[in-house]
């Protein structure tokens, strides 16, 4: 009889290329709601809070002006998700960026006057914000993939998948910056 472990690996070894992809990047992308989430949570006093959102808020009103809110928002996220693309170091590099995205949310919660304890919500509850993670957790999960392959000697194959998930980051970051830009700024 075989125990738990040993039947969790055959589920993994039986499961297509592509679907033990996929499984890859949900699991990231619970990870990363998880953090994001709770660095909403970062202790932050009412001051600097409302600073960076008068910060951000400055940001966009002069970019909406400017009609530049889309491409500055597409730009920044693809940036992003590039850097998290790189093999070995992209995950730590999103993470660190996740959990200050994170914070800057929760401070943003917390100049709206938002209860502090429920600023998770704000991560949770936002479609755009779904959507960027979305790529990103691709991303981190395409690094992951790609680093694999390069300590197995096989980077070659795996480059071609690396540049069909970035067409695939690129249109789902496009999608959510229109979106995000066609809103009323709060």
């Amino acid at each position: 009889m075989k125990d738990d472990w040993s039947l969790s690996f055959e589920f993994w070894k039986k499961a297509s290329p592509m679907r033990r992809r996929i499984i890859t990047i949900i699991l990231i992308f619970a990870v990363v709601m998880i953090l994001s989430s709770l660095a909403t949570l970062t202790p932050m006093d009412e001051q600097t809070a409302k600073e960076t959102y008068n910060d951000v808020n400055q940001t966009v009103s002069t970019l909406s002006a400017n009609n530049a809110l889309v491409p500055f928002i597409f730009g920044d996220n693809f940036m992003i998700t590039l850097l998290m693309f790189v093999p070995f170091i992209g995950p730590i590099l999103g993470f660190i960026i996740l959990y200050n995205s994170g914070a800057v949310v929760g401070a943003e919660g917390i100049a709206l006057g938002f209860p502090h304890a429920l600023s998770p919500l704000l991560v949770v509850l936002n479609p755009i914000g779904w959507l960027e993670f979305t790529a990103y957790s691709t991303a981190i999960a395409g690094s992951i993939w790609l680093s694999a392959r390069i300590l197995q000697g096989k980077a070659r194959h795996e480059l071609a998948n690396t540049a069909k998930f970035i067409s695939v980051c690129a249109v789902i970051l496009f999608v959510g910056a229109v979106i995000e830009a066609s809103l009323p700024l709060v």
